[in-house]
């Protein structure tokens, strides 16, 4: 079956179109985060594990996954692994006040947490509603509840059979106006997403660079595409506006998602015209309003449409 056959199914998964990435280039690159590479065969491996973690930990379709922690290359394996295992990610941001923790926690029904040092620091463990979750350290390698001893090496997980209705993620509002709000969306949807990324030339030679954290549907709406095309994901850890423009000219970036305060910190970049951007295809916005100034210095100086 050919990449065109498998979208103009009325419904498909991305963990499925990842494995069919891996199966006709398992050596492309799939994600790339700092100095770390991770091919579509490395990839596909990585989610069967992840799968296979949960399946034996009694985790199934409808159940609830909790991650907060920083963007990594686990995490995005954590995220594919739990949907191939038909379970529902709900990625909390890092950055939540310990009783808005406890409250998305709890409002979730997860009922394991994935962790990192890092974002651990923000708010007190002992602040958390004691709600009888598994934690597992995402960023460790060694020790009982570490990443390393959680992940099985298992590669071949039960075969789940995901349904359109079933839901993909719970994302939760960002609580400014009031307590945070979780947001079910179905994996109709993300397949829909896939679909429509194809129209705007994301495919296996698509470059996507994401500086977005994971637990954002403005990360998601970007990257999660990328991977069931056969594209190549460069994620950033953390924002900065020379280190964005020098990793678009280095790998030849096609597209990318932004806010538009990035957007104006780029081109704000004093040695902004100097970087090579030939390559972009697309430039995707969302999250805020976009001013027309704004909107028509990124068209008359990037390439690419917006």
């Amino acid at each position: 079956m050919t990449l065109a056959e498998l979208l103009a199914r009325p419904f498909g998964t991305v963990p499925d179109m990842i494995g069919f990435a891996a199966s006709q280039r398992p050596e492309h690159p799939a994600l790339i985060l700092n100095a770390h590479t991770l091919s579509y065969a490395q990839l596909d491996a990585l989610i069967a594990r992840v799968a296979s973690s949960l399946q034996r930990d009694g985790f199934g379709p409808g159940d609830k996954i909790a991650a907060c922690a920083g963007t990594s290359l686990e995490y995005v394996a954590l995220f594919l692994g739990a949907l191939r295992a038909g379970a529902v990610m709900t990625p909390l941001p890092p950055t939540a006040t310990p009783q808005n923790l406890n409250g998305m926690l709890a409002n979730s029904g997860a009922r394991i947490l994935f962790q990192d040092r890092a974002c651990a620091l923000n708010w007190s463990t002992d602040a958390l509603v004691d709600q009888g979750l598994q934690r597992i350290w995402i960023d460790e390698t060694q020790g009982p509840d570490s990443w390393g001893a959680w992940l099985s090496n298992e590669t071949q997980p039960s075969p789940v059979d995901t349904q359109p209705d079933w839901a993909f993620n719970l994302i939760y509002s960002s609580g400014t106006t009031g307590t945070p709000k979780g947001i079910v969306q179905p994996c109709s949807m993300r397949w829909s997403h896939v679909q429509r990324a194809a129209t705007n030339g994301y495919g296996p030679d698509s470059v996507t660079l994401t500086s977005t954290p994971l637990y954002s549907n403005t990360t998601l709406v970007a990257l999660l595409p990328t991977l069931a095309l056969g594209g190549t994901g460069i994620l950033m850890s953390k924002f900065d506006a020379r280190r964005y423009l020098e990793l678009a000219q280095q790998h030849r970036t096609t597209h990318t998602m932004l806010v538009p305060v990035q957007y104006q910190r780029i081109l704000d970049d004093p040695e902004f015209d100097r970087f090579d951007l030939s390559a972009f295809q697309a430039k995707f916005s969302t999250s805020a309003p976009f001013s027309a100034a704004l909107k028509a210095e990124v068209l008359k100086r990037w390439p690419g449409r917006l």
